[in-house]
């Protein structure tokens, strides 16, 4: 199969830059590991600044082991990436060298905590960002359950208001809208409130938690109420399909493409990531950015 980027660039062009605020994965499946396979086959130049690290524990039915950076350490990786890349870098009257390419999306994975949370929100507040990703992990399975709910709460108070693009799976769609989802009529109307919560542009994904043979997302952008499918490729979700589903509309976004057509190019890259996945000794499959090739 050969994949074809909707917003392709000259090889002539520097590419766009784009940044990943998340989790480190060990496995590589999933977290900032994906986002940055997805941001290199997509052609746009990938930055991670990480903000946990999670390790699945083989010995704890792969539950999490969640360890979260240090406040100032995601706050010097925020402050080095926007004096590097920012709009405003190495330019004191806010302008920037002719054709050197700024930062001005970013995508939002895990945050794991409220303070950090808060930290990231600050550096969003305070930076000058065209295209704000958000994939709403919303828990981290080995969390406390008071400290997910408290996290789960910051995320939507500071973030979500925050994001121009939304990517909720099918629980956080159900938690962020407050409906339940049991269809694709129940997920639309899931992606038309989360919009309307958020004024963001939203790609609600059903994925296999859905009956039927396709694999259903939906995109809602306050006019637009698109159903992208695709068939299953089984009935079990891959780890990493939804952070290189969101990081694939970021790259997209980067590079000029429109919402609608971002979420298309996404759905297409996950699906071939999908069919082309990794199987290893842990109890689950890895999506393969690589598999659209």
């Amino acid at each position: 199969m050969t994949f074809a980027s909707t917003a392709a660039q000259s090889p002539a062009q520097s590419p766009a830059v784009v940044l990943t605020i998340a989790g480190s994965e060990a496995t590589g499946g999933a977290g900032a590991q994906a986002d940055l396979k997805t941001f290199q086959e997509l052609g746009v130049f990938g930055i991670a600044n990480l903000t946990c690290i999670v390790s699945f524990d083989p010995n704890d039915n792969w539950n999490h082991r969640f360890v979260p950076m240090e406040q100032q350490v995601i706050a010097d990786q925020l402050e080095a990436t926007t004096a590097a890349y920012g709009a405003a870098a190495g330019a004191p009257s806010g302008g920037t060298e002719p054709g050197r390419p700024v930062l001005d999306t970013v995508k939002i994975g895990m945050m794991g905590s409220p303070a950090t949370i808060g930290t990231v929100a600050a550096a969003l507040a305070a930076g000058d960002f065209r295209n704000v990703v958000l994939d709403p992990v919303l828990i981290c399975k080995g969390q406390e359950p008071g400290h997910a709910l408290d996290t789960d709460q910051a995320l939507k108070a500071e973030i979500l208001p925050l994001a121009t693009f939304v990517t909720p799976n099918h629980f956080e769609a159900e938690s962020l809208s407050g409906l339940v989802i049991t269809d694709v009529e129940s997920l639309k109307a899931a992606a038309i409130r989360i919009h309307e919560l958020s004024g963001a542009v939203v790609l609600a994904k059903g994925g296999v938690r859905l009956s039927g043979p396709d694999a259903v997302d939906v995109y809602y952008d306050g006019e637009t109420l698109e159903v992208l499918s695709a068939p299953k490729v089984g009935e079990v979700a891959v780890s990493g399909a939804g952070c290189s589903l969101a990081a694939a509309v970021t790259a997209e976004l980067a590079k000029g493409a429109a919402p609608l057509e971002a979420a298309r190019t996404a759905k297409a890259f996950v699906t071939a990531g999908i069919r082309n996945r990794v199987a290893s000794g842990a109890p689950f499959d890895a999506l393969w950015q690589g598999g659209s090739r």
